[in-house]
């Protein structure tokens, strides 16, 4: 079950789960779904708990990576951070965060992506992921 209001904790998780966590700790949520949302390339794989969450693992060592929160979501990251603040309210309070022109997200060294809404400006759901996402062998499951 997914915490709705927890905090959003950068390293560690949100709604009551934590990264790093295997993909067999969420057999009770991951059995009710329809269907992988999607598989990507070879290694990694996601679920979207519709307008809560999405759980991203990695299949050869099972473990969750990255965590989304989505428009449903009403934990705080910062405490302050919310899913549809204005981006440049975020940008006053953290100002880590720089925009990736290839991704389209904005990213902070401090574990942390947020992806805003074209139009209005406004945060669209919020990811905390592990350290070693960046790393040569990520894809292979070595961390």
């Amino acid at each position: 079950m997914v915490l709705l209001n927890a905090p959003i904790i950068p390293w560690k998780g949100l709604g009551g789960l934590n990264l790093y966590s295997h993909i067999s700790e969420y057999y009770s949520i991951i059995k009710n779904l329809k269907e992988a949302d999607a598989l990507l390339g070879k290694s990694l794989v996601r679920y979207e708990i519709k307008d809560e969450v999405i759980l991203w693992f990695n299949i050869f060592n099972g473990k969750l990576f990255k965590i989304t929160a989505l428009k449903n979501y009403t934990g705080k990251l910062f405490d302050v951070i919310h899913i549809g603040m204005p981006i440049d309210e975020v940008l006053e309070i953290e100002p880590s965060f720089e925009y990736d022109d290839f991704e389209e997200v904005y990213c902070s060294p401090k574990g942390i992506y947020i992806e805003t809404d074209p139009i209005e400006h406004t945060v669209l759901w919020i990811s905390v992921y592990i350290k070693e996402i960046d790393n040569e062998d990520f894809d292979k499951g070595n961390w």
